[in-house]
């Protein structure tokens, strides 16, 4: 049964990223992902903690956001076209994210400095939800469901973008500030987003102990890409609630 039979959400695990040599005798773990994924957390955890003392010290983070999130781009576009570069280039998104996040997070952490640590929180209590509904199977990953995930994280992406580039015209878009449209945008992101965990778990369980060691560098990086996700949304609907109320 070819390994990319089984679709998800997210682009990184996609059978593309699978197809590869099958004599490597180390075969991917459960425990190898999460080792790799602890340690990029911390690493972005650095870097986001470093970066608010400077924005507090009057340093703008305006270019270590946009800057950060080019960089993590462009690398995840040659991670796409480069897959065995992988773990050489996932320490560098690592470190692009932790940039991002960093100047992301700091305008929330400044002017309201529990945010940041409530949305890690809720990050958290959310992904072991996640997990528990998968393991336990009172949420049953199915194409039905496997679909309607993939297309509603698509549209969500192609209106972030539109929004993006109006912002250069001077245009605000109505998912922009805290009108109850653009809380109610940011809720349907943040459940999407929480929903993809699901598919990432049901990918990385049907290929553990198949596919080469090397590629759980990777699941990291799909894994990654969705908690970031994640984060960004929890943080932004918390910090819409504390403007507006």
């Amino acid at each position: 049964m070819k390994l990319s039979n089984y679709k998800t959400n997210n682009p990184v695990f996609s059978g593309y990223f699978w197809d590869g040599s099958k004599s490597s005798l180390k075969k991917m773990t459960v425990t190898g992902i999460f080792i790799k994924s602890l340690g990029c957390i911390l690493v972005i955890a650095a870097i986001t903690a470093y970066l608010w003392k400077l924005n507090e010290e009057g340093m703008p983070m305006k270019w270590f956001t946009l800057g950060g999130m080019l960089a993590a781009i462009i690398i995840s576009v040659v991670i796409s076209v480069r897959y065995h570069w992988a773990p050489f280039l996932v320490p560098l998104y690592t470190i692009a994210k932790g940039i991002f996040l960093g100047g992301f997070s700091a305008y929330a952490h400044k002017h309201f400095p529990e945010l940041p640590y409530q949305a890690i929180g809720v990050t958290i209590v959310t992904f072991f939800v996640m997990l528990l509904l998968y393991q336990t199977r009172i949420i049953v990953v199915t194409k039905k469901l496997r679909s309607v995930i993939i297309t509603s994280a698509i549209s969500i992406f192609v209106v972030y973008l539109i929004s993006w580039i109006l912002s250069f015209f001077g245009i605000n878009s109505y998912i922009r500030g805290t009108s109850w449209f653009a809380i109610i945008f940011n809720c349907i992101a943040a459940i999407v987003a929480s929903f993809s965990l699901l598919l990432d778990f049901d990918h990385i369980e049907r290929q553990k102990n198949k596919a080469p060691k090397w590629k759980e560098w990777l699941a990291t990086w799909g894994l990654l890409a969705t908690l970031i996700w994640l984060y960004v949304e929890i943080l932004r609907l918390m910090q819409k609630f504390a403007i507006r109320f």
